[in-house]
């Protein structure tokens, strides 16, 4: 985040929801890059093993609940004495169309996917206008596309990115930049959860899952946490310096390929 030898002292990033997957990779790629990182998770062991492997500060917190986020901000400050990022990464996939969602499919969805990024964003800002830092939400294509199957997360993530949008617009003017990362499919636990549950009873393993999901995908493949974990890096860091208010899609191309263009090249046919 600092040139070597830089007299700058360290930057300190919050990661929220980096038990594993894309905010394990923010949380590793930060710290080598020279930050002083503070994860937090729900999953005390798999939180541990992320910051035993790359010296990040652990903190075990709900980030929907208010006291608990307000807490974890605090007890980020009072250890590292600032704070310079926050990356709004916590997320659950409850599938369902709106008729088959049950209510506790909905609130726990919005409450993980869209409250979470409310409830640091407002712990935090005070703390980010003081350092003129960044603010980074990890959202969704499917926050930018609708499918069926995906009511609720992708309502939550399309909120979670204009909630971001929104502390651009009402906190650039004091320094603060609020961008948003929009990935496609991901090698995550969480991916690996839905690979099975859609290549099972097709008979099609997790790989061949992965194969099937990204066939329209221009580069034909799903991204690593890595990826996605550089674009987030570079939206925290001075790279980024004029960029506010951004949604920025890191999917492979899938986004921009037109549905109505497809039975040129495949062989459409339902499923």
């Amino acid at each position: 985040m600092h040139p070597t030898g830089s007299s700058s002292p360290a930057p300190v990033h919050l990661v929220a929801g980096a038990s594993s997957g894309i905010g394990a990779a923010v949380a590793a790629q930060a710290a080598a890059a020279g930050a002083r990182v503070a994860i937090c998770g729900r999953r005390p062991d798999a939180l541990r093993k992320v910051a035993e492997d790359c010296g990040a500060t652990p903190y075990v917190a709900d980030v929907t609940a208010r006291d608990e986020v307000e807490d974890l901000v605090a007890a980020v400050l009072r250890d590292h004495g600032r704070l310079d990022g926050i990356v709004a990464n916590a997320g659950v996939m409850r599938p369902g169309g709106v008729l088959d969602l049950s209510d506790e499919d909905w609130d726990t969805t919005l409450r993980t996917n869209l409250t979470s990024v409310f409830l640091l964003a407002r712990a935090g800002l005070p703390h980010l206008v003081e350092s003129r830092g960044a603010f980074v939400t990890v959202g969704s294509i499917a926050g930018l596309r609708a499918s069926g199957g995906m009511s609720a997360y992708a309502a939550s993530k399309a909120g979670a990115a204009m909630l971001t949008t929104t502390l651009a617009a009402e906190f650039g003017p004091r320094g603060v930049r609020a961008n948003t990362v929009c990935p496609g499919w991901t090698r995550t636990e969480m991916a690996d959860e839905e690979m099975r549950e859609f290549g099972g009873p097709l008979g099609l393993g997790v790989e061949e899952s992965y194969a099937q999901v990204t066939a329209l995908v221009p580069q034909r493949r799903p991204a690593e946490p890595r990826e996605i974990a550089d674009a987030v890096l570079w939206l925290l860091g001075p790279q980024s310096s004029y960029v506010n208010g951004a949604t920025l899609t890191v999917d492979g191309g899938t986004t921009v390929v037109d549905p109505g263009a497809v039975p040129f090249d495949f062989r459409v046919s339902e499923r």
